[in-house]
């Protein structure tokens, strides 16, 4: 899954484009960007389908409301937010919470989290992933923070269900400069990495 924070409207035509070209099939747009609902409204139409597109850094009910009203099929929080969590249960929205430690990835989890996202797992990378599938392994983990190319297989191997990335691909730079081709080959690293898998 792909993140995207602080795109403008003018890139996000050439960027949705790209990201469709490059394989991904899974793009969230995160609400403390500047006009995120128009971004997910105008995404999910450009998409036309080929593209599953969700919002992040969902953190209360109006703004999960208005995301869903743009159009978000998928709902993504850096921590647990029980009144979001519990709308999007209610409602049948697929929804991953953020966690931690053991006590928050379980609670998530207990409350009905379709993947509970790990983050930020970069401080405690892939092995921290097989000692939590341990005691819990019907638990669906997201890994989020820290996932390479490199490091992507050492993920899935320890008991990630799947895997996000989000400012080393959509770099500001590369989007100010409208260098789409390099977010385009930054993408298919990863997705060659996963079909090695």
């Amino acid at each position: 899954m792909g993140i995207v924070r602080g795109v403008a409207s003018r890139e996000i035509e050439p960027l949705v484009e790209t990201v469709m070209a490059s394989g991904l099939e899974t793009l969230e747009i995160t609400l403390n960007t500047k006009g995120a609902c128009d971004l997910i409204r105008q995404t999910v139409k450009i998409a036309k389908g080929r593209l599953t597109v969700g919002a992040g850094t969902v953190l209360d009910i109006k703004g999960l409301k208005l995301c869903l009203d743009a159009g978000a099929a998928f709902i993504v929080m850096p921590v647990v937010v029980d009144e979001v969590l519990a709308y999007c249960v209610k409602n049948k929205v697929p929804v991953f919470p953020g966690a931690l430690t053991p006590t928050e990835i379980y609670s998530a989890w207990l409350k009905g989290a379709t993947m509970v996202k790990v983050f930020p797992a970069k401080f405690l990378g892939p092995e921290y992933f097989r000692e939590v599938k341990a005691p819990f392994n019907d638990v669906q983990l997201l890994a989020c923070s820290g996932v390479t190319p490199e490091n992507l297989k050492d993920y899935f191997s320890c008991g990630a269900s799947a895997v996000s990335f989000g400012a080393s691909v959509f770099r500001k730079e590369w989007l100010a400069n409208k260098d789409f081709e390099s977010v385009g080959n930054s993408i298919k690293r990863y997705i060659e990495a996963f079909r090695r898998l």
